[in-house]
């Protein structure tokens, strides 16, 4: 429903009437309105988020007509208003609808999605005095049929978001029972739907008994990654499970089977055995195919990242490069944390300040339960995800009488 009060002022008198000089100032003037709200509309599509589009959708038509407030009511099935998104609204003392300020003047216009009305979007006070006019009606109206475009863009979006980070979690494993070692995982999807990649963990028992550790990463960042990184994680499964022995082979062997593939995606990853050697010893051996190295965190705080000289290439790169491996000792009480880079990466920081400042953290909760340690070290990268993170945390148990 639109409201609006009269023009007033004198009767509008006919084109041949108006001196050139009137015609051209309002024929400027139109054009910057028609600008104005071309950026409008840009601004309001260039967000997928269904609350920050309504957002930038009132604030977009208090900007257009140049109004003190604006509200947008949005109605749920009912006819109620659900929500409720307002600017200026804190100097009024009362609204209409709620959340709008109750002046004696208000343009309204709906907004529709698919034929339903969504929402209703009110202005009020005119920042230089004058009652709302024909023109004023028409541009808002033409942003809300713009606006409502974005907002079920905006709809969709979230529901494949969430449908495709659903499908990539149920792709995730269980985690075996392997105590008196402790494990932990987490997988957190990227913040935005085009950099949801291909991060995956597992941990399987192979047929000797020694526990397998796997953090990958499949290149790529758009929902079909989700599914080759299945493909990659079940390879790798039969593959250790058929060739129990040192990381590099299985690795290598991985690799060799990829690049039969047509095209073949590339894969970083670190794969592990955490090898008991004697009641309460462990040794963690392991190959890197281009992955960020593991952190060893000791029970005194005491951190360092197992990244020696020479490691793999990503897989899918060059079968004929050698797969080294490595081994390092476990400490009783420590912690291993493996990652993908989306943990350590931020837009406009350096990855090795990202690496320095993970295991300042990890330091710090050397001794924390392991679910805590996940939930930190992932809180501590902020609200804003760049790219999928997975992480793998396992502890070793404290030395006897410790």
């Amino acid at each position: 429903m639109t409201e609006h009060t009269g023009h007033g002022g004198p009767p509008r008198s006919g084109p041949a009437a108006l001196s050139l000089e009137e015609q051209l100032r309002r024929l400027t003037a139109g054009q910057r309105k028609q600008r104005r709200l071309l950026d409008a509309v840009v601004t309001i599509s260039a967000d997928m988020d269904s609350r920050a589009v309504l957002g930038h959708i009132v604030r977009a038509g208090t900007e257009l007509i140049d109004t003190r407030y604006g509200a947008l009511g949005v109605l749920g099935e009912n006819g109620d208003v659900v929500d409720l998104i307002s600017v200026g609204a804190d100097e009024a003392p009362a609204l209409c609808p709620p959340g709008h300020p109750a002046v004696r003047t208000v343009l309204g216009v709906p907004l529709t999605v698919r034929g339903t009305v969504y929402g209703n979007l009110c202005l009020s006070g005119k920042n230089d005095g004058t009652p709302f006019t024909d023109d004023d009606q028409a541009l808002l109206t033409a942003l809300a049929s713009a606006a409502s475009v974005s907002i079920e863009n905006a709809r969709l979006y979230e529901r494949l978001k969430y449908t495709t980070e659903q499908f990539q979690r149920r792709m995730l494993p269980e985690l075996p029972d392997l105590r008196p070692v402790e494990v932990r995982a987490r997988y957190q999807p990227a913040s935005e739907l085009p950099k949801l990649g291909g991060d995956w963990y597992d941990v399987l028992v192979l047929p000797d008994g020694v526990p397998c550790l796997v953090v990958g990463d499949v290149t790529g960042h758009d929902p079909g990654v989700a599914p080759v990184m299945g493909q990659f994680r079940n390879m790798l499964r039969a593959l250790a499970h058929d060739r129990v022995g040192p990381p590099g082979v299985i690795v290598a062997k991985l690799d060799d089977v990829v690049a039969t593939l047509g095209d073949p995606p590339a894969a970083t990853l670190v794969l592990g055995r955490l090898e008991q050697r004697r009641q309460g010893e462990y040794t963690f051996h392991w190959t890197n195919a281009g992955h960020p190295p593991p952190l060893l965190i000791a029970e005194d705080g005491t951190v360092r990242y197992l990244a020696p000289p020479r490691h793999g290439i990503p897989i899918g790169v060059d079968t004929r490069l050698p797969r080294p491996d490595h081994q390092h000792p476990l400490p009783p009480g420590s912690t291993l944390l493996l990652f993908t880079d989306g943990l350590i990466e931020r837009r406009g920081q350096d990855i090795d300040e990202g690496l320095r400042a993970l295991a300042e953290q990890a330091s710090a909760l050397a001794t924390a339960p392991l679910d805590v340690l996940c939930d930190e070290v992932i809180a501590n990268h902020g609200q804003v995800f760049d790219d999928d993170v997975a992480v793998l945390v396992v502890r070793l148990p404290q030395r006897p009488g410790g």
